[in-house]
């Protein structure tokens, strides 16, 4: 009965985990593709709590409760600036999980392989299945526990350190020791020799030599991943935490834990292409961290940047007849979406047409812009990809940036030097007037230099981007 009830609902929670991802990439089906998800987990807990192998029950509701308590309290106080560093530190969680899981497994392992057979007829619930294993069986669990130590030791330290890098704690350009590219594959080398040496012995020593490697790799991996890549990090690290997952399921024979891992490793892996495909990147060379590197010195900026008030803008927006407005993560830092949403529906009651222009990386995390301008409830048919929307600058009156800058950089196109050369980037120098909300003259989080700000047709509009707007809004009724 209790392996029926467990297997159903771990179908049931699956299906749920299925609808909830395939929901989300839409907006306006992504609220109930949250509670699909929602109650997905509730279900899985549930039945993991009252199915085969069952027990603790205070220290597990302990546990359950003080894992609510902290997720609460987070959800209250993390702010949508904040998410990206947030979903890095969900990260390292899952691919610490991966690593305890994995040693529990080995240490439950070697407690079952050294009881005689009489003993082994009275385990329960993992130690009985590892009890029922054949000796290849339990050879193909150790690969299992050995991969998946050794992926979740690496989303741990990767994503220690992408959170470091997206919170501002750790330099955002990329570092590598010396011999870095060689250091990372000496380690990938030395755990491959763990595994065989792992697989033939089952030794505690060969697992913890190759954790301390993976651990490295994780680290250096990162630290050598400059911030213009930063959202493929992100995604690529939610990939690494569901394979981590996927290989623990393996070997703890939970069918839940491989779906659910599966699915977010592969959704994960899927979008990082995509994002190094829109970034013009290499996957492999994201991956690797960051193996090649620019040819060059970086194209010198000739000109001055040149400053505008509220007052003009208000004039050229007054004056213009169609508006594209391009958000970046500066918008999202001073929490400017819903004044920008306030100017968007006072245009458009003038009769102006003003669209959103997203790039597939703006933000420091993908999606983060779409989730802005849905929060501020900015209407989904206005908001258009870079695709769509990118052909239309040569006819646009005025193009307004908030706080983007890799995204809107000429260089791309321009300098073959510059570490972002070839990306594809929203064109909105071709506008007939650019402005840009921005609160200084320095560079944007990944360093580079932007022409665009140099050109002619292009005005500063200097300033906190909340406080900038309030004072435009004042002057467009």
């Amino acid at each position: 009965m209790e392996f029926g009830f467990t297997t159903a609902a771990y179908v049931v929670a699956a299906v749920l985990f299925i609808l909830s991802l395939g929901g989300l990439s839409g907006q306006e089906s992504a609220k109930r593709a949250v509670w699909y998800g929602i109650v997905g987990m509730g279900l899985a807990v549930f039945a993991t709590l009252v199915g085969p192998g069952s027990g603790y029950w205070l220290l597990s509701l302990l546990l359950i409760a003080a894992g609510g308590a902290i997720g609460t309290v987070v959800a209250q106080r993390v702010q949508m600036t904040e998410m990206p560093q947030l979903v890095a530190a969900m990260h390292s969680l899952v691919g610490l999980a991966a690593v305890f899981v994995g040693f529990n497994a080995h240490l439950e392992l070697g407690n079952v392989l050294a009881l005689d057979d009489s003993a082994k007829k009275s385990l329960e619930g993992f130690a009985y299945l590892l009890a029922k294993k054949s000796s290849v069986e339990i050879n193909i669990l150790r690969v299992e526990v050995f991969l998946g130590i050794f992926i979740g030791a690496v989303t741990f330290t990767g994503s220690v350190v992408a959170y470091g890098k997206l919170a501002g704690k750790v330099s955002s350009a990329a570092t590598k020791l010396p011999g870095g590219h060689m250091l990372n594959a000496g380690a990938a080398g030395l755990s491959f020799l763990c595994l065989i040496w792992y697989f033939n012995t089952g030794g505690f020593l060969p697992l913890f030599i190759m954790t301390l490697a993976a651990l490295f790799i994780g680290y250096h991996l990162i630290m050598g991943i400059g911030g213009a890549d930063m959202p493929v990090v992100v995604s690529m690290l939610n990939s690494y935490s569901g394979w981590a997952a996927a290989a623990i399921g393996f070997s703890l024979g939970n069918d839940l834990l491989i779906v659910v891992g599966a699915l977010v490793g592969s959704s994960g892996a899927i979008l990082s292409y995509i994002m190094c495909k829109a970034m013009n990147r290499s996957f492999v060379s994201v991956i690797l961290g960051g193996f090649g590197g620019t040819t060059g010195p970086a194209m010198e900026v000739e000109g001055e940047q040149i400053a505008i008030d509220a007052e003009g803008v208000a004039t050229a927006l007054d004056e213009a007849d169609s508006v594209i407005i391009i958000p970046g993560y500066g918008m999202a830092v001073a929490q400017a979406q819903q004044n920008v949403a306030e100017l968007t529906r006072r245009l458009r009651a003038k009769g102006k047409e003003v669209r959103f222009a997203i790039h597939p990386v703006a933000g420091r995390l993908p999606g983060h812009m779409n989730v802005l301008l849905a929060e501020a409830k900015v209407p989904y048919d206005i908001v258009m990809e870079m695709d769509e929307i990118n052909d239309d600058f040569p006819t646009t009156d005025v193009a307004i940036v908030i706080g983007s800058n890799d995204i809107v950089n000429p260089a791309a196109q321009e300098d073959p030097n510059s570490p972002i050369a070839g990306m594809p980037v929203l064109e909105c120098w071709k506008a007939k007037q650019v402005f840009v909300s921005k609160r200084g003259q320095g560079t944007g989080y990944s360093g580079i230099e932007n022409p665009l700000f140099y050109k002619e047709n292009t005005r500063m509009f200097y300033g906190d981007a909340k406080a900038s707007l309030d004072t435009l809004l004042t002057m467009i009724n």
